[in-house]
């Protein structure tokens, strides 16, 4: 009886018990991936939610100067929907089990990301050609720092979609990469809906409501 309660215990302890169906209870049945995944973007919700608050404070400083937004941004925001749009065609493609249309979905989305990337770094140049450098101003240098460490997470999405991609090409069996075009398709979903928050951030609108407020406060 001894040894059958210490086998019990220690089955429950590293695998979890079973039920009657013979599951386990007591384990997580989200793959390992999946839930590294969810950890990293709580990390990046919770940056980013630090940087905004930190931009809200600076605003209310007199000294502070809304930079203008280049209209490229539109045209970048435009790119990373199609990019984000083709993910979501991808991640469908793999549940119904058509993996020509997964490696179509990939390569555009891919290539819509890259997209946005270049238009970000042009914006950056336009910026700098009409005078409005990183140090010269609060705002500007928020611009910098938003527009900077969103496009950096997503050259780091599109490592992984890279090797996601890579799998396809090679012939992988569509149950090995159904998991990995799913993540990349949160990912993808993820940072847009991060830079539509950002790129409302950056307009226009928002210094004016800083100025009313700063109005109301003094």
């Amino acid at each position: 009886m001894v040894a059958v309660a210490a086998k019990t215990d220690v089955q429950a302890l590293v695998g979890g018990r079973r039920d009657r169906r013979g599951f386990r209870q007591g384990v997580s049945s989200l793959p390992a991936a999946t839930i590294g995944l969810g950890v990293f973007l709580a990390v990046v919700s919770s940056l980013f939610a630090l940087f905004i608050s930190a931009y809200f404070m600076r605003m209310q400083v007199a000294d502070w100067v809304q930079l203008p937004a280049p209209k490229l941004l539109w045209f970048n925001t435009g790119a990373l929907i199609l990019s984000s749009v083709a993910l979501q065609y991808a991640y469908v493609a793999a549940r119904r089990g058509r993996m020509e249309g997964v490696g179509d979905g990939l390569i555009l989305g891919g290539l819509f990301a890259l997209t946005f990337l270049a238009g970000q770094l042009l914006a950056w140049r336009q910026l700098n050609a009409a005078g409005y450098f990183l140090a010269a101003n609060p705002g500007n240098a928020f611009f910098y720092l938003f527009t900077g460490v969103h496009g950096l997470h997503l050259l780091g999405g599109l490592v992984a979609l890279a090797m996601t991609a890579d799998k396809v090409w090679r012939g992988f069996e569509l149950n090995h990469v159904r998991l990995s075009v799913r993540l990349c398709a949160v990912y993808w979903h993820f940072l847009l809906a991060l830079w539509l928050v950002l790129f409302s951030l950056l307009t226009p609108w928002v210094g004016d409501f800083a100025v009313i407020c700063r109005g109301l406060l003094t």
